[in-house]
Formats: structure tokens, sequence, C-alpha cells
């Protein structure tokens, strides 16, 4: 297999990345629309609290992506300006869209969770953009370190490196039906955006240890620092709502 694996389309070779990551913010879009639909929120509430989190997702998802990467700010400006073009990281995306749905619910006076329809869509989405990492090959920079494990996969550079975007993939596959298997039991409103989110950041700090990322944060990435902060303030989260209610 050659990288990156170009779409064959009529006369035209199309680059997988944009066309994987359109397929997963339709798909995302459509499935939450449909999950909003489910939930007693009033429109006009739910509407802003989506805005204001996909205006915190995006800063949050290019913010964190030119952190990850400051080690090509000097030696390498050209590839530094493409990422604040065309970067961006899920993990920054995920924390900045909760900073700015939480920004936004105070703003409204609004206190009722709103987290659970997303994760469905997060899940889906998140899992279809990952196929177009994985076919784009090493100018994503979503690649492993070298391996010597029988499924390698070298993505042009003659190195069998993780194939840690196939890792994630399977990882959210399994996520959501172990969520998907909680929501039988679990009713309270907030308790599967609350798991997705420990899950998945809890997973994001272990498997970048398999990524040649550049570690200036205590041996850490900031996409890795950035998960303890978000670890962190889920279990304070977790931890108000174990008190006593007066």
């Amino acid at each position: 297999m050659t990288f990156p694996v170009y779409l064959n389309v009529g006369p035209w070779q199309i680059h997988p990345h944009p066309v994987f990551e359109s397929l997963g913010y339709a798909a995302a879009f459509r499935l939450l629309l449909w999950q909003v639909k489910a939930d007693s929120i009033p429109f006009a509430q739910r509407s802003a609290v989506m805005i204001g989190g996909l205006v915190g997702a995006l800063v949050g998802a290019k913010g964190l992506v030119l952190l990850q990467h400051l080690d090509l700010l000097w030696a390498h400006w050209q590839q530094w300006l493409l990422l604040l073009l065309q970067g961006k990281t899920v993990v920054g995306a995920l924390l900045g869209g909760l900073v700015g749905v939480e920004v936004t619910k105070r703003w409204l006076g609004f206190t009722q969770s709103t987290g659970d329809a997303f994760v469905y869509p997060l899940l889906v989405g998140t899992a279809i953009g990952r196929i177009g990492c994985f076919l784009t090959g090493l100018s994503d920079r979503t690649y492993g370190i070298a391996t010597t494990l029988p499924w390698g996969v070298d993505f042009g550079d003659g190195v069998a490196r993780h194939p840690t975007q196939l890792y994630e993939i399977v990882f959210l596959v399994v996520l959501a039906w172990v969520i998907w298997l909680r929501s039988r039991y679990l009713y309270r409103s907030g308790t599967l955006f609350q798991l997705y989110f420990a899950a998945y950041l809890g997973f994001r700090f272990l498997i970048d240890f398999l990524k040649p990322d550049f570690h200036p944060f205590l041996g850490l990435s900031a996409i890795q620092f950035a998960c303890l902060l978000g670890l962190l303030y889920a279990a304070h989260q977790q931890f108000q709502r174990s008190l006593p209610s007066s």
C-alpha cells in the first residue's frame, strides 16, 4: 500500500483526508440532530449550546495543535503555518467544546446537563475521521513509533510503525458498545458523557506514548498534558456530584 491512499473517482484522484473528515462531520451532525429530538431541552437553548460548543471546539482544536507542534515553529515555519491553516486535534476540540458549552450555559442561566446527546456523534465522527488519518500516512502526523509487531505499517518512510489511528478506531467501537450497554441501566442525565469524556481522554493520554511527538511538558506532549487537565476536571465534577445535597 502506498500512502497517501488516494480515492479514485472517475478521472480524478481525491486525497482521503478531506473526504473522510467531511464524512465524519456530516455523520456526526446528522446523528446529533437525531439525538436532540429525543431530549427535553428547549430548541432555543439547545441551539445556543450547540453554537457555543462549536466555537469552543474550533478554538480548542486549533490552539492545542499549535502547542503540540511548537518544535516546528522555528525549524520549519512553513509546516507550522500549514498546521495553523489545516491542523486540528480531537482532544483540543473536545476540551474547547466543553468550555464553550459550559460558558454558554452559564450565560443562559441553564443548569440541565446537555452532554449525552453529543456522545454518539463524537464517537462516530471521530472513528470516520481516523480512517482518513490512516490513509493519509506520514503527512497527517498521527502515526506511531517504530514497532516489530506483525501489524506494523510502513507509511512511506521505510519504518514499520504502530497504526495508532486504527488502534483508536477499535477503541471507539468498543467504547460505543460499552456506553450502549451502560445506557440501559444509567438514567441520570450527563452520565454517558462523563463516561465517554473520561474514557477517551484516558485512552489518548496512554496512546500518545506510542507517538513520536514533541514532549516538552515534564516528558509529556501538549495533548497528554491537556488530557490530564481534562481528567482532573472530570474527577472534580464526579466528586462534587457525590457530595450530599444540603
